[in-house]
């Protein structure tokens, strides 16, 4: 009711008044009193209103700007049978983690200290503790320079349970950790090293570890039977077989000149020995060498030159994700290889760097991987549209390079026909052995000199048996480090390392004057200890469940690398002291002769590592055509 209103009715009230008393005046105080009781109610009841409105208002900002923010994650259970092991998640993060371009200026200035997922501080404590009924508890409490998407917060939301007698049998279902993946692959959450803001997450998991059995850390590691080295290598022999019987349709001469190529590689006159190269350290050293020498005579590649930089035509020189920039820029500077007219070319070149992808554009209108996927679909029908090389063989004789982690998702679906050279090899996840093939990880220093303090000390020399450094990123690697560390005085296995000057000199004298060096996977299953335990001419000791090693096509692997399951580095001391000296010094001089197969020079030189990249994608490509 308006004021106007409210007086005419007190006014009614007064003539009333005046009508019952007319022979006696109303007194003034009298009439100020009726208007000033009835005008306070109603300004009490407005201002209870406007303070409950105020509350309310209060509340809702309040939660808005709490959920979103934070996260804590905790898996717990009580580890018995049948339990159950909730996962969850609860927000409280500071709101300055928004999205915005990450500054990697400082990225390849860090040093190997056996870190692949540099520029991250971690403080890390872990403990297994066993109680009275042998069950273990593993705490793990990390600080990672990471920043999350505003969506991050409610993908989790949902809870995962599954029981703890799934965990202690490994009856896990892979849907629900497929479920798991895809969920975080969508809203783009991860733990990813380029990342600046900081982000606490402590996990808790209370388990039944069966005394530390074999089966106990088995059932915590894999839910699901990894990919064994052998199984591998009957893979790739179904790749080549199933390419042998079916007419490729609408070939070119280029084609022809490949299917030329394939059938002189099948029938290579037999080669005992070949200078630069030894013959137990490949497949087949016959058919490498006529490939090799084919490559090199026939090969023509076409680079697209659509794409602005820094996502195309660029990339970092130094870091964790060097290779990719090293391969682009020889690629991109090949007089030998690179054709400017594209229908003289065999394969074709996509020339973006997922790291650059992915540090320039997610976390401003890309919010999630997803989104990256789309980018690329726009490069691709763009190139599909201008050319009409793409739409020929479906991409097939396209190939691309990318050592980010995200590389492999943002890329198996519209370049899944593609040639993809892939640091991030999990043949689990849709890596295509005998399609796609291994990108080494290299941590390159020095842009001026990336062969620099290569090499090592001889057998004799090295006294210890095993060396690991690093951060714990993963599941394993905590795992590796309770086991091992201050276990034995002959197996150096830490966490971290310093990262000043005697850090780093430490690190790699680890590593010369050891005989094996653990390569334990990280988030993923790539790490760039490999190709630093060949760098320093130490024995790699790969413990990465389907992890497909570099140049698997024609490298004999277990000429001079130990691989060992995940569930199997409580025994790991036994593995290594099991292999006889002679077998070992064996292993270490096969190291040094494929050295050269893995070091980048500032000019290529003949079966280095950009010549191998290139034979790999070569290779590849004239076995999967189609007779």
């Amino acid at each position: 009711m308006t004021k106007r209103g409210q007086i005419t009715i007190l006014s009614e009230r007064v003539a009333k008044l005046s009508e019952e008393r007319p022979w006696k005046l109303i007194p003034t105080s009298e009439i100020i009193d009726i208007f000033r009781g009835r005008l306070c109610g109603v300004k009490m009841r407005r201002r209870l209103l406007m303070i409950i409105t105020l509350a309310i208002v209060i509340a809702a900002v309040f939660q808005c700007f709490s959920l979103p923010y934070r996260k804590k994650w905790s898996v717990s259970s009580q580890a018995d049978e049948g339990s159950v092991i909730l996962l969850t998640s609860n927000a409280s993060l500071s709101n300055k983690l928004r999205p915005r371009p990450v500054d990697n200026t400082n990225f390849s200035d860090l040093d190997e200290v056996g870190d692949e997922n540099v520029g991250v501080d971690r403080d890390m404590n872990y403990n297994f503790s066993s109680n009275e009924s042998r069950h273990t508890e593993l705490t793990v409490v990390a600080l990672d320079k990471s920043l999350m998407s505003e969506n991050d917060a409610s993908v989790y939301d949902s809870p995962v349970r599954v029981s703890a007698g799934d965990i202690r049998h490994g009856n896990l279902e892979l849907e629900q950790a497929e479920k798991f993946e895809n969920m975080k692959a969508d809203t783009g959450f991860t733990f990813d090293v380029t990342r600046v803001a900081e982000l606490q997450l402590k996990i808790n998991v209370s388990v039944a570890l069966n005394n530390y059995s074999r089966d106990g850390i088995s059932a915590l590691i894999k839910a699901t039977q990894p990919t064994s080295i052998s199984q591998m290598n009957d893979l790739l022999l179904q790749s080549f077989v199933s390419s042998h019987y079916v007419r490729l349709q609408r070939s070119s001469a280029r084609d022809r000149e490949l299917l030329l190529a394939k059938l002189k590689i099948e029938n290579a006159p037999i080669v005992r020995s070949s200078t630069g190269l030894h013959a137990s350290a490949f497949r087949n050293i016959s058919m490498f060498k006529r490939s090799y020498e084919l490559m090199e005579r026939l090969l023509k590649v076409y680079v697209y030159k659509e794409g602005e930089k820094p996502i195309f035509h660029q990339s970092k020189m130094r870091g964790i994700y060097a290779s990719e920039g090293w391969f682009l820029k020889h690629i991109e500077g090949s007089k030998k290889f690179v054709v400017k007219d594209p229908r003289k070319a065999h394969l074709f070149f996509l020339p973006f760097s997922p790291q650059m992808l992915r540090t320039f554009l997610f976390g401003q209108k890309h919010q999630s991987q997803k989104d990256l996927e789309g980018y690329l679909k726009n490069y691709v029908d763009l190139v599909a549209q201008k050319y009409s090389f793409w739409n020929r063989t479906g991409g097939a004789d396209h190939f691309l390079v990318g050592c980010h982690d995200w590389a492999s998702r943002i890329t198996r679906q519209h370049m899944k026909n593609c040639i993809r050279v892939l640091c991030n090899a999990n043949v689990a996840k849709g890596f295509k052995i005998g399609k796609d093939t291994t990108l080494p990880v290299t941590y390159i220093r020095s842009a001026e000199n990336p062969i620099k303090d290569v090499g090592g000390k001889p057998p004799s020399e090295r006294s210890m048996l095993a060396f690991f450094a690093g951060g714990m990123h993963g599941y394993l690697r905590p795992i590796l480090v309770q086991f091992w560390e201050n276990k034995e005085s002959d197996m150096k296995i830490f966490g971290p390392m310093p990262r000043d000057i005697e850090g780093k000199r430490l690190y790699r004298e680890y590593m010369k004057s050891s005989k094996y060096c653990v390569c334990a996977r990280g988030y993923e299953v790539h790490t760039p200890r490999i190709v630093e335990s060949i760098f320093y001419e130490c024995v790699p000791v790969i413990i990465s469940d389907n992890y497909v090693p570099p140049f698997f096509e024609v490298l004999n692997w277990d000429a001079f690398a130990v691989f060992v399951q995940e569930k199997d580095v409580p025994n790991l001391r036994n593995i290594l002291l099991s292999i006889p000296e002679e077998k070992y010094r064996a292993m270490q001089f096969m190291v040094k002769m494929v050295q050269q197969h893995f070091l980048w020079h500032k000019n290529p030189v003949k079966y280095d590592l950009f010549h191998m990249i290139l034979h790999s994608v070569w290779h590849n490509r004239i076995f999967q055509m189609k007779m």
